[in-house]
């Protein structure tokens, strides 16, 4: 079973006016001021998702501020997802400092969200968030046994719409802060893995941590995969493509073009995103 765990879709009211909501959603006009920044409904996700042999999707939303906003698009995932069960797996996405997050989240889990994400930090960093700040998300995922999906990126590069400023040891306090919690970190952790190799702490910090390919066809060479694999073993890597940002055939064939084996490439197009989301103990 292939399953795509990091998938964007938004309803048509959003998609049909984006303009609208710049004003009051820096983060979203970071993303999609863009004209050709492609935003899709969970119908065109269903047909990519035949077209290129892919069993199962995780979609959410965007990490709005304002209630009315996340409210509606997790709305739209529920609904998504309720029409699409066998397809689609919801998470719950909001701002973490969004007035109601704490509700929003508990509602959404409770109507069969398998996860929290993609929280994401695009015009702040995470040393402006405090721990406590986080503490009743994570203490949420941990209730109800749900991963978090956290977007993170590379601070070195070139530039791109949505690229945060948080360094990787920023993101390294952050997550000593929540041992317990599983983390879901996008597009490769912006790199942090690379420290596993470290002999003392990091293994520890990032114990819970998985990290996703999402974007990886932007941003590196088809090596990654294997120094990925042997710094962590395949276990830890969750293919995710970020659609409609890049189309999942592209990850397959930079996966072969790697090397990788049948064994490898199953473990990370599928059976590492259904242990994740279902462990024996939930």
């Amino acid at each position: 079973m292939i399953i795509d765990i990091h998938t964007h879709v938004f309803p048509s009211h959003i998609r049909k006016n984006r303009q609208d909501f710049f004003a009051c959603e820096p983060d979203f006009a970071a993303l999609y001021r863009d004209p050709a920044s492609k935003m899709i409904g969970a119908e065109e996700l269903i047909r990519n998702m035949d077209r290129e042999g892919i069993d199962k999707s995780v979609v959410f939303g965007f990490p709005w501020q304002h209630y009315e906003n996340f409210r509606s698009h997790n709305d739209y995932i529920l609904d998504a997802v309720e029409r699409h069960k066998d397809r689609l797996i919801g998470f719950v996405s909001l701002s973490p400092l969004a007035k109601g997050a704490a509700r929003e989240i508990e509602r959404c889990l409770e109507a069969g969200c398998a996860g929290i994400g993609e929280i994401a930090y695009y015009t702040t960093s995470l040393n402006q968030i405090s721990c406590e700040n986080f503490k009743t998300i994570a203490d949420a995922a941990l209730h109800y046994r749900v991963p978090i999906m956290l977007h993170t990126n590379e601070t070195i590069g070139h530039c791109y719409p949505g690229k945060s400023t948080t360094t990787i040891k920023e993101l390294y306090d952050f997550l000593s802060c929540f041992p317990q919690n599983r983390f879901i970190l996008a597009h490769w952790g912006g790199g942090i893995f690379f420290y596993h190799l470290m002999k003392k702490q990091v293994k520890k910090i990032l114990h819970n941590a998985w990290f996703d390919t999402a974007a990886s066809p932007y941003l590196y060479d088809n090596d990654i995969y294997q120094v990925a694999i042997k710094i962590l073993g395949p276990q830890r890597i969750l293919f995710g493509s970020d659609f409609p940002l890049i189309k999942p055939g592209r990850y397959f064939k930079e996966m072969k073009e790697a090397g990788l084996t049948q064994a490898a490439m199953k473990k990370i197009c599928g059976q590492n995103a259904a242990t994740l989301l279902h462990p024996a103990s939930k």
